[in-house]
């Protein structure tokens, strides 16, 4: 594969110094990590963990002025401490957009397609959400499955005839040929059409409201630890706590459990891609929702330097088994406990497995102890009907 020049896709970074410098300038993120400017263009980038690419793409949502974000988003990330000292990070800059959305959603495939190879994580500061599709098609380009997360107060599914927007997004990706799976987590039911949540379901997808998110936040460590993208719309976040959309709404994640959502994103040994869209700064106030954005992304890099890869099959003394029958279904459930970081799984239960089938799920405590009680886990249960 040869190497594409960077340096053709981005505008150097170009911020204005901040006003008021709160912490050392030594130890924040800002010097501490490698910045495409006018002067340092884009080398060799093949010895960095994590890419940060300003989308500034906006053209196809109704949430006009995101293009603005990128900027907004990392001036608030470079001001926060470094505690990553083994990452590496580089960030490239702003994407030049296409003469048209489609043409961006292309060069983000092709972006990434190097990026991925290269074994670099990007982070996309949007920008709109249906950037997530450009995501998904340098997935189609490498013939590689993908497990798509979206954290979303809707679902971007609603077919609006032949227009392609942020809000009907999902109706392409749903429909590619290297989706495996698709959830979505915190969408609120009166933001839901019915058909959309049925539509979801009969695929053996999943959807979890904002109440049953809330009420269970450890619950969905295992839906993003089989993520290979996760794709945040702050307006999942509640108006108070992140006021910069064009339709921010009272309900939504704390602040606090966003962070600790993408904490979750960043110990995923399986994630290749993650997306934070549709800030608005038009709407902000005192750039609040820039901030919260920076300080999520500050908590996905802390669980990134933090994650172990673990297959319960690979080294099986550092796993404990459990077989649980089903007197139900007649089934038996194996589930594997990782002994160093009691993270737990769960055997596909594919009666004839297909080529490029996981062998096993990610699940909780709580999985297990369902089962114990002679109760089907959902999980489990979703997975059986899919693949069987």
């Amino acid at each position: 594969m040869t190497n594409m020049d960077l340096n053709d896709f981005f505008r150097p970074v170009s911020i204005e110094k901040p006003n008021h410098l709160f912490l050392n300038q030594d130890n924040t993120v800002g010097r501490n990590i490698t910045v495409h400017t006018p002067n340092r263009p884009i080398g060799n980038i093949d010895s960095y963990n994590i890419a940060l690419l300003g989308i500034p793409e906006d053209r196809n949502s109704p949430n006009k002025g995101t293009s603005q974000a990128p900027d907004r988003i990392r001036d608030k990330f470079y001001q926060l401490y470094k505690f990553f000292p083994k990452v590496k990070l580089i960030d490239l800059g702003n994407m030049i957009p296409g003469t048209t959305p489609q043409d961006t959603y292309f060069g983000v495939s092709e972006i990434l397609f190097e990026l991925v190879n290269k074994n670099i994580l990007p982070i996309l500061l949007g920008g709109s959400q249906d950037i997530t599709y450009g995501a998904y098609l340098a997935f189609e380009k490498m013939k590689k499955v993908v497990n798509l997360v979206t954290i979303d107060s809707r679902i971007d599914l609603s077919d609006s005839g032949d227009q392609f927007t942020s809000q009907t997004y999902l109706s392409k990706v749903l429909s590619g040929s290297y989706l495996n799976d698709y959830t979505n987590i915190g969408h609120q039911v009166y933001f839901s059409d019915q058909d959309d949540l049925d539509y979801l379901k009969k695929s053996f997808f999943d959807a979890f409201r904002l109440g049953i998110a809330r009420s269970g936040l450890s619950e969905m460590e295992p839906v993003l630890r089989d993520a290979t993208i996760i794709s945040l719309d702050v307006c999942a976040i509640r108006q108070s706590d992140a006021p910069g959309h064009f339709s921010a709404t009272p309900n939504g994640f704390y602040g606090e459990e966003i962070c600790k959502l993408s904490n979750y994103a960043g110990l995923s040994d399986r994630l290749m891609v993650l997306g934070i869209f549709e800030g608005n700064p038009n709407f902000d106030i005192n750039d609040q929702t820039s901030h919260l954005s920076a300080q999520a992304l500050w908590y996905f890099i802390d669980g990134f330097t933090k994650k172990r890869t673990e297959r319960p099959h690979e080294k099986a003394k550092e796993y404990r088994e459990y077989i649980v029958h089903l007197n139900e279904v007649n089934q038996d459930l194996v589930f594997y406990k990782s002994m160093k970081t009691n993270r737990w799984w769960i055997k596909t239960p594919a009666l004839e497995p297909k080529p490029g089938s996981p062998e096993f799920i990610s699940c909780s405590y709580e999985d297990y102890k369902k089962a114990s009680k002679q109760e089907i886990p959902d999980r489990w249960w979703k997975a059986y009907q899919k693949f069987n």
